[in-house]
């Protein structure tokens, strides 16, 4: 198993941006030197916590600061975005990295975003699908492209001067272009199956219950059957929100206590969910009348906390119900504590993983 890093990220609202981007970028460099294989963030245009606005600028930052971990989009968010636009910046970026990168996109899941970008009463699943077939066909493909959509047109036919290079989109680095990953965000999804097919890979969201993260590996592995392809554990990425302390009281505080990140994060994440009618996402029956889902309900299910054998006794657990996957990807979350967040990853690293790794290399 795998150690890699994803974060959204939230914030506190109201602390400065510079400083929750500058330690945002401290987590990734932090990760690069502990030896995490790849580290992915979100990106979000009109949330004053999520202040990630894109992430592949934000990935850029890290570009030449960065030495081994693999760099990934995670998300960029398709209909908020013109194709063209996502093809020139994507391949930029791959060059940028060498290839150190993964192209993770999705339909965007922030409905203030849709609303400012216009496509709120849009089918942004759609949106997604042209967009990206879009930018596949722009790499693919040669200038001075024909593409015409319901949603997006790309052409540089009036304009195109090739003995100047004008009219002609980058190819990325890596060919035909990066791998690319998808999140996954709801209960026997279909998504993973179409994603799969297509030759994509997943990652399972950090705010999923873990009976509902069990129910994406049969319907990877049978996307990976319908694109012709044997399903690998090794590429099911499973991302879990994970506060390791020295000792046990340190991390319950950290953790649980009111001012707590994972708190935050928690509170900000429920209203939202409930606000678009999706608490199913955190409930094991679902039955289960929406007020029962408090916050003390989703932070015992969903945040692994305690000192280092105890988280590791615990993500083993998690696996246990999920079954295996390649990597576990932890979650970043706002550094409320400076010393204590650097302090969790580094012991996720260098005491959870060891643990992790041997009782997973004795199993028969």
């Amino acid at each position: 198993m795998k150690l890699s890093f994803f974060t959204m990220p939230i914030h506190p609202l109201g602390k400065p941006y510079a400083q929750s981007l500058k330690e945002d970028r401290e987590a990734f460099i932090l990760a690069d030197k502990l030896g995490f294989a790849e580290g992915y963030c979100g990106e979000h245009t009109t949330d004053q916590c999520e202040i990630i606005t894109s992430t592949v600028a934000f990935m850029a930052s890290l570009a030449y600061e960065t030495k081994n971990i693999i760099l990934g989009t995670g998300t960029v968010n398709l209909p908020n975005s013109h194709p063209a636009r996502v093809a020139a910046e994507v391949a930029m970026l791959d060059h940028m990295l060498e290839g150190r990168f993964h192209f993770g996109i999705s339909p965007g899941g922030l409905m203030s975003d849709a609303e400012v970008f216009g496509n709120l009463d849009k089918n942004r699943n759609d949106m997604f699908i042209e967009c990206i077939d879009m930018v596949l066909k722009i790499w693919e493909g040669e200038p001075p492209y024909n593409l015409e959509g319901e949603y997006f047109n790309v052409s540089t036919e009036r304009t195109m001067m090739p003995e100047i290079g004008q009219g002609a989109i980058m190819k990325p680095y890596q060919d035909p272009h990066p791998p690319i990953v998808g999140t996954v965000v709801a209960p026997y999804s279909k998504g993973v199956t179409a994603m799969a097919a297509r030759g994509w890979e997943p990652i399972s969201a950090n705010f999923l219950l873990p009976k509902w993260v069990a129910t994406h590996w049969p319907n990877y592995a049978e996307g990976c059957a319908n694109g012709g392809r044997a399903a690998d554990f090794n590429n099911w990425r499973v991302a879990k929100n994970i506060c390791v302390a020295k000792d046990q009281e340190t991390a319950r505080r950290y953790a649980r206590d009111p001012g707590s990140p994972y708190v935050m994060y928690f509170d900000s994440l429920l209203t939202k969910l409930a606000a678009g009618g999706r608490l199913n996402l955190f409930k094991e029956d679902q039955n289960m009348p929406d007020e029962d889902v408090t916050l003390d309900y989703v932070l015992d299910r969903l945040v692994i906390h305690g000192d280092p054998s105890s988280v590791a006794d615990q993500l083993l657990a998690f696996r246990d119900v999920t079954g295996p996957f390649g990597q576990i990807v932890y979650a970043g979350h706002d550094w409320t504590d400076y010393d204590l967040g650097r302090q969790s990853m580094i012991l996720m690293a260098e005491e959870v993983m060891p643990k992790l790794q041997t009782a997973i290399g004795t199993e028969t």
